[in-house]
C-alpha cells in the first residue's frame, strides 16, 4: 500500500478533518495535502508516524506485554491508594459532576448526539431546554445523568453485584419516555451497523446474559482484562434494541468501580479508535490486548480526576 494510499485510509477511519491530521505530523495542510496526493514524499520520520498510525487504526498494532503490564501495575498502585474510590468520588460533588458530564457527554456523542459538552453541562446541572436540539438527545442526557445516580448509589453498597437486573434497570433508565421496550431484552433479530460482528440469537439472549453475569462477577486477578473481555461479549450479545453502547460503557464502569478504581473516561475523539479496538476482541478470539491497552488509558485519565 502506498504512503498515499495509508493517508487517505487513516483519515476515513480516524474522523480527523485534514487540518488535524497535518497537526499530528507537525505539518502544514498544503504539505500533507501534497502526501495525500502523491506529489511529493514525506521526510523518514513522518513516515514511520504515518505507519504507527495506519497499524492502529486498522487493528493491526501490536502492544508489547511489557507495555501493558506496566500500564495494569500503575493502575493495580493507583487504586491502593484509596480505600473506597466511589466514596471519594461521591464525597466530593465537583468531582462526582465532572465524572457525570464527562461520562455523559462522550457516552452519547459517541452514539451521535449533537449536543456539545457545554450544552450537555447545561441540560445535566440547570435544566436548561435547547429548542434548535431533538428532544431526545436532551432527555438521553438526564437519562444518563439519572441511571449514573443509580450505578453510584447501588454500588455504594459493596454486597451488590453486577447482575441481569442491575443491567436490565440501566436500559430502562437510558431508555425511559425514549423506546417502549426499556428495561427488556430483544426479541428479534438485529445486526450492529457498519460491524462485521454477528449479533446472537434473541432467543438466546436471557442464556448468554447468565453467562456473562458469571464472568463479570468472577473472581479474576487481571482486572482489565476481565473487563475487555466482558465488553466485548455483551456487544456481541447485543441484547437490546437499541442503547447497548451506553449500557456497555456503564457496565464498564461498574466492573471497575467493584475493583476500586474510578470509571473510564472513554472519549468520543477516540470513537473510532475504540470501535477498531472492540471489534478486533470480538473477531480475534483471546486477543483483547489492543482494547485492554485502550481501557487502560481511559482508566488512567479517570485516576487524573480524582487527584491520582
Amino acid at each position: 500500500m502506498t504512503i498515499s494510499e495509508k493517508l487517505k485510509l487513516i483519515k476515513t477511519l480516524s474522523g480527523l478533518t485534514q487540518e488535524l491530521l497535518a497537526q499530528k505530523f507537525d505539518v502544514s495542510f498544503a504539505t500533507l495535502n501534497s502526501w495525500i496526493n502523491g506529489k511529493s514524499i514525506p521526510h523518514p520520520k513522518a513516515q514511520i508516524l504515518i505507519d504507527e498510525l495506519y497499524k492502529e487504526y486498522t487493528g493491526q498494532k501490536i502492544i508489547p506485554e511489557s507495555v501493558l503490564h506496566a500500564k495494569k501495575k500503575l493502575i493495580i498502585s493507583k487504586s491502593k491508594k484509596y480505600k473506597n474510590v466511589l466514596k471519594a468520588i461521591i464525597d466530593r460533588p465537583d468531582i462526582r459532576d465532572e465524572f457525570t458530564l464527562l461520562l455523559t457527554y462522550h457516552t452519547n456523542s459517541i452514539e451521535g448526539s449533537t449536543l456539545n459538552e457545554n450544552e450537555t453541562g447545561a441540560i445535566l446541572f440547570h435544566n436548561k431546554v435547547f429548542p434548535n436540539k431533538t428532544l431526545i438527545e436532551q432527555m438521553e442526557v438526564k437519562n444518563h445523568q439519572a441511571a449514573l445516580q443509580y450505578l453510584f448509589q447501588y454500588l455504594s453498597l459493596a454486597k451488590n453485584k453486577i447482575d441481569e437486573n442491575l443491567i436490565l434497570k440501566l436500559h430502562g433508565i437510558l431508555m425511559n419516555g425514549i423506546r417502549d421496550d426499556a428495561g427488556f431484552y430483544r426479541r428479534y433479530r438485529v445486526r450492529i451497523v457498519g460491524s462485521n460482528v454477528p449479533t446472537s440469537n434473541y432467543i438466546k439472549v436471557p442464556n448468554l446474559m447468565t453467562k456473562l453475569e458469571e464472568s463479570i462477577n468472577a473472581s479474576q486477578k487481571d482486572k482489565i482484562r476481565q473487563i475487555a473481555e466482558a465488553h466485548s461479549n455483551f456487544g456481541k450479545i447485543h441484547p437490546f434494541r437499541d442503547g447497548n453502547g451506553r449500557v456497555g460503557r456503564l457496565i464498564i464502569s461498574a466492573m471497575l468501580i467493584k475493583g476500586n478504581i474510578p470509571p473510564a473516561i472513554i472519549r468520543q475523539e477516540k470513537k473510532q479508535l475504540y470501535y477498531t479496538f472492540l471489534n478486533k476482541a470480538q473477531t480475534h478470539q483471546g486477543d483483547s490486548s489492543l482494547l485492554e491497552d485502550f481501557l487502560c488509558d481511559a482508566t488512567l485519565e479517570g485516576f487524573k480526576m480524582i487527584g491520582s
